[in-house]
């Protein structure tokens, strides 16, 4: 088989495509805008930690997330992957997926994404068959190639020899987890014999859709040829969006999951009651990740931490670099932005995500911004 061949095939249950008409109930990939919204807005959970707090409290500032995104008409809520950050306690996103999954009943719930190079994909398409099993048809397999942290910390998690490898290697891996997903390796195939449980194999049943992640060129140019749902990391990478989006789209070829090309982007986007206070909880953030790239990783800083820190000329502007790229303000504000980025991009769907110190100021600010766009209440 080829390597980058088979991954283009039916994501849904159904084998359907998902088309590039209106969204509904049975599509697996395209959502729907509510109320003044220009796209389905999602969320993109990294489950932060701040200063004064535990992975409990952010654990559970994530399931008060998925409710309110639930019952406000959010599409999806994903969790990344992240590890050796004391700040981020989204290590294992298939435990903390089916948390979620037990706490709501309607929402998109996925992977934002599971780092492909960093597991076997047998073990990927078991846990999100198990996922699958537990809440049919609302589980998402987004996928991505880097390590999601440093290089030692790849090092521990892959096990020697094979963190240097080759770029084509991620292909081959996703051609694999597919093949495992739809239990359909050929006859002589060294794994023809080798099943994904939940699966396939115990009978017909659906299955997660793939998307790919990235933040350069390798993955939009990837999901284009085969056809899949691509997301792009505008929150950290925001001078490649365009670029990746037309790759994307340029490249984009039909297949049995879209006919037409399907873009999310993640979008760092934090609204409050008032522009200062949205100002000091994203500087928290920007705090943070400086910090990291210092190699001085911990726990989100407070607003007074981050406002009595004492920036040099050099982390102020890498710092002002960070917030440039945050929408931020009053709910109006945000509104604004978010609008504006649709029209830059022409993105299908928003994924946005906080980066802050306060779990509150994090549910409140998802609040806030279903209700400047009109988001109806859902209730139970």
């Amino acid at each position: 088989m080829s390597d980058t061949g088979e991954a283009g095939r039916p994501a849904d249950g159904n084998g359907g495509k998902s088309g590039s008409g209106g969204a509904g109930a049975g599509d697996p990939v395209r959502g729907a805008a509510r109320g003044l919204a220009p796209v389905p807005l999602s969320v993109l959970d990294l489950v932060t930690v701040g200063s004064g707090s535990t992975a409990y409290d952010s654990l559970r500032t994530s399931v008060d997330i998925a409710r309110l995104a639930e019952s406000r008409g959010y599409h999806r809520h994903w969790v990344a992957e992240h590890h050796s950050m004391p700040g981020v306690a989204s290590s294992s996103p298939a435990v903390i997926l089916a948390h979620l999954a037990a706490h709501t009943s309607r929402i998109r719930l996925g992977s934002g994404g599971v780092m492909l190079p960093n597991h076997a994909p047998l073990a990927v398409a078991e846990q999100f068959g198990t996922l699958e099993a537990l809440a049919p048809g609302r589980i998402d397999l987004g996928l991505g190639r880097a390590p999601g942290t440093d290089g030692r910390t790849a090092a521990a998690l892959r096990g020697p020899g094979r963190l240097d490898e080759a770029a084509d290697e991620f292909p081959r891996r996703l051609a694999e987890l597919t093949r495992f997903l739809d239990d359909d390796f050929p006859d002589g195939h060294p794994y023809a014999r080798v099943h994904a449980v939940p699966g396939p194999v115990q009978g017909p049943a659906g299955r997660p859709p793939l998307w790919l992640l990235g933040s350069s060129g390798f993955s939009a140019r990837l999901a284009g040829e085969l056809g899949l749902p691509f997301a792009y990391a505008h929150h950290f990478s925001a001078a490649g969006t365009l670029p990746a989006l037309d790759l994307y789209r340029q490249s984009f070829r039909p297949s049995a999951v879209l006919d037409a090309p399907y873009a999310l982007i993640g979008v760092s986007a934090l609204a409050a009651d008032t522009a200062e206070e949205a100002r000091a909880q994203v500087l928290t953030g920007a705090l943070s990740m400086l910090q990291l790239r210092s190699g001085r990783p911990g726990l989100i800083p407070t607003p007074q931490e981050a406002a009595a820190y004492a920036f040099s000329p050099l982390e102020r502007e890498f710092v002002d670099g960070r917030l440039a790229n945050v929408v931020h303000g009053t709910p109006d504000e945000v509104r604004s932005g978010l609008d504006a980025l649709v029209g830059r991009t022409g993105a299908d769907e928003l994924m946005l995500t906080s980066h802050a110190h306060s779990g509150a100021a994090r549910v409140r600010s998802y609040e806030l911004v279903a209700d400047v766009y009109g988001m109806p209440v859902h209730e139970g």
